[in-house]
């Protein structure tokens, strides 16, 4: 591959040059985007050991974030509309227009609906969708714009007296690259711009700063604000100052410790165990914390390649062998998965299509058990291969 500047080409032979190229890129993302729907209708990413397709793009095929969610989104497209690849190589759509056009198509409006955003930007498409699929009216509002000055702090809060003002100290801890708090308290004045719309909020941000350090910017309602200022106040033997970063720090030890207590029983005084009947579906607690604390509170599927997945959202507890092929809840059979790959080990296990029988009507427990013929076991070997 030639990686030099083409310099020596002539004008005319440049522009034919780039349109040649630009319809070589377009056939290459077209059939990426066909392998990736291959791949993904497989769920070889998933036995790969990425919990999403998403990540197996960024991961394993290097792309940007931009770049893996369009084609993503494009490759789902193209398992229900495969014609979406004839119009990617031939430019009358991109992967932008598919992205839009995803959540409206149907079988009945895929062809029509295509034709009409051709050849359009993303703006123009927007406002195709806007025509056909019209969203409720924004409610009415009038507010104070702020001013465009930056010495001029927002308003104070007075809900806690003699509290520091939140977004005051905010402001100031942001410039240390602490953390910038945004309230999203609106404030009452006479001069109102009559036609001025809320903009919507700031996304949240998180900017490192250093490697220890980051900036953390969001919005918070006003009930926020006012519990914020009680944790300040509440705290002042300890911090002094009201630093927020100390606040959230201490807030976020309290609710992981909560979270980990409640759905993995990891406690620093575990209770003596109760025991349980041997065809308990029941996971015991102390298999719950053992689970956690071995597979460090991530997913522990192994993909090909040997690479661990890794995922710590959605979490759930995997039996290595089935409950329904005399699988038991102990510590040697049960693992950490996430969503992704525990649906994916289930599915090799009892296939694609799961005939399950509700006998909650008839127990009144609300559980689910298998036909008996997936108790016999008879697949354990596709969970072993």
């Amino acid at each position: 591959m030639n990686t030099t500047i083409p310099s020596r080409l002539s004008d005319r032979e440049l522009e034919a040059e780039v349109s040649r190229l630009a319809g070589c890129e377009r056939e290459a993302t077209a059939s990426l985007i066909a392998h990736l729907a291959e791949l993904y209708g497989r769920r070889l990413h998933e036995r790969a050991g990425f919990s999403s397709l998403f990540t197996y793009c960024t991961d394993v095929l290097r792309l940007s974030e931009h770049e893996a969610y369009d084609r993503m989104k494009a490759a789902k497209v193209v398992r229900r509309y495969p014609a979406v690849l004839t119009l990617l190589v031939s430019g009358r759509v991109n992967l932008t227009t598919v992205r839009l056009l995803a959540p409206h198509l149907t079988r009945k409006n895929e062809e029509e609906l295509f034709s009409a955003a051709s050849g359009k930007s993303k703006r123009q498409v927007q406002e195709l969708l806007a025509g056909r699929y019209p969203k409720a009216d924004v409610a009415s509002s009038v507010r104070k714009l702020p001013s465009s000055t930056v010495a001029t702090p927002p308003t104070r809060m007075a809900a806690w007296p003699g509290a520091a003002s939140v977004e005051s100290q905010s402001i100031a801890e942001s410039d240390a690259g602490a953390m910038a708090l945004t309230s999203a308290t609106a404030t009452s004045t006479g001069e109102t711009a009559p036609c001025a719309r809320i903009p919507e909020p700031p996304r949240p941000v998180v900017q490192p700063l250093a490697p220890d350090r980051f900036r953390v910017t969001f919005t918070a309602n006003a009930e926020m604000c006012e519990k914020l200022q009680l944790a300040q106040d509440l705290l002042r033997h300890a911090v002094p100052g009201g630093d927020l970063a100390q606040v959230f720090a201490r807030a976020l030890d309290v609710l992981v410790d909560g979270l980990v207590r409640q759905k993995f029983a990891v406690t620093s005084r575990p209770g003596a165990s109760r025991g349980q009947a041997d065809d308990s579906r029941n996971i015991p607690a102390e298999v719950k914390r053992g689970a956690f604390i071995r597979d460090r509170g991530r997913c522990a599927f192994v993909g090909t390649h040997h690479r661990r997945c890794g995922e710590r959202a959605f979490l759930e507890f995997h039996h290595l062998v089935p409950y329904a092929a005399g699988g038991r809840p102990t510590l040697d059979n049960i693992e950490l998965r996430c969503r992704a790959h525990n649906g994916y080990e289930a599915e090799r296990f009892y296939g694609p299509c799961r005939d399950w029988v509700d006998t909650g009507a008839a127990t009144g427990a609300g559980t689910y058990h298998m036909h008996d013929a997936f108790r016999s076991g008879t697949k354990l070997a596709a969970m072993r291969d």
